[in-house]
């Protein structure tokens, strides 16, 4: 284990830190944080699923079988990655491989190493923003991928959908804040986006144990750790009447802090999505029990 640093002098106790990522990543984020002596429990505000739609269907096994067609492909997200390369698909791997895959942030360049080692495929093909960018998004991305694009390139976004959002097809499936901003530059540098959905979001359905979780978890001495607006969203569905004031959100994106002070958390914080930045935040604010 890792040894804890030191606490910040008059630092107000932590009594819980809520994780609220899909349950595949957080559990490890859970791991993780305990291992440094924080009070983290698993809290998921965003089920995954393969996709319901039978268009999506259609579209994504079109592109597991012709990934490679692709002048990039762009994974949204760790979950993307997991849930395209299908560990049960037989993948076709041509002789020479042209293809990059971008990736926003560390967590799902990591995971994207992984899931193209197999394939002899290797770290070399991977494009991320820089360990010490602002943020990982897609605006840090930008820059590092920019020079790859020209007049007829194409690009193909990997993502999830919101199952309670239409399916859309043809541009429709593209949708997304920081997507959409990356897609536009791409379009204008004379490439052609098309997007495929890898997997499905849901709102949590939680039982009498986990709603109890969330009365507790309002109160001061509480920190909610976001990694995705989507999570606040649901947060404020399944729980609208909850009042938020005596809780802090700790997030790791400008457009998640706006949602955060929307839904009425009564302290915002905002900090690099990976795990020593956070660290840090905890480090600088508060003490462990």
């Amino acid at each position: 284990m890792t040894a804890a640093p030191a606490q910040r002098p008059g630092a107000s106790p932590l009594e819980r830190l809520i994780v609220t990522r899909p349950a595949s990543e957080a559990g490890i984020w859970v791991e993780a944080l305990r291992a440094q002596g924080w009070p983290a429990q698993a809290l998921p505000l965003i089920e995954i699923t393969e996709p319901h739609d039978p268009a999506q269907l259609a579209t994504l096994a079109h592109w597991r079988a012709h990934w490679f067609e692709a002048d990039a492909i762009m994974f949204v997200s760790a979950a993307a990655v997991g849930h395209f390369w299908s560990p049960a698909m037989p993948v076709r791997v041509p002789d020479a491989v042209h293809t990059r895959f971008w990736a926003p942030g560390p967590g799902t360049a990591r995971v994207l190493a992984q899931a193209l080692a197999p394939l002899g495929l290797g770290a070399a093909q991977i494009d991320a923003p820089p360990v010490d960018a602002a943020q990982f998004d897609s605006e840090a991305l930008w820059p590092v991928v920019a020079p790859q694009l020209r007049a007829g390139s194409f690009v193909l976004i990997v993502r999830g959908a919101s199952s309670d959002a239409p399916a859309e097809p043809g541009a429709g499936a593209l949708a997304g804040n920081g997507r959409d901003w990356l897609i536009r530059r791409c379009e204008a540098a004379g490439a052609r986006v098309e997007a495929c959905v890898a997997y499905e979001r849901h709102a949590p359905v939680w039982d009498g144990a986990q709603r109890a979780q969330v009365d507790a978890a309002g109160a001061t001495g509480s920190v909610w750790l976001f990694s995705s607006s989507e999570a606040l969203a649901h947060l404020q569905t399944v729980a609208p009447e909850h009042d938020w004031t005596g809780a802090t959100a700790l997030v790791t994106h400008p457009r998640i802090a706006a949602a955060a002070r929307a839904a009425g958390f009564g302290r915002v914080m905002e900090t690099r999505p990976a795990l020593p930045d956070v660290l840090r935040a905890l480090e600088s604010n508060w003490s462990r029990p």
